[in-house]
């Protein structure tokens, strides 16, 4: 996501960031898909497909998907 998107996003809620959100937000992210990064790993997930999405969000009962 772009700086402008997450902005717009919080600005279309009525929500107002302070001065160093978006970096708090950017942080965030990260931490996110470098765990969804750990999850493909220890699911011997070779290449993350809209299929295997399950594993990256950590999601063990996969039915439904």
């Amino acid at each position: 996501m772009t700086q402008a998107e997450i902005r717009q996003i919080f600005k279309e809620n009525k929500v107002q960031l302070s001065a160093g959100m978006i970096e708090q937000i950017n942080y965030e992210l990260r931490k996110t898909v470098i765990n969804m990064a750990v999850r493909c790993v220890a699911g011997n997930v070779k290449r993350l497909t809209p299929d295997l999405m399950w594993v990256a969000l950590g999601n063990l009962n996969n039915e439904g998907w």
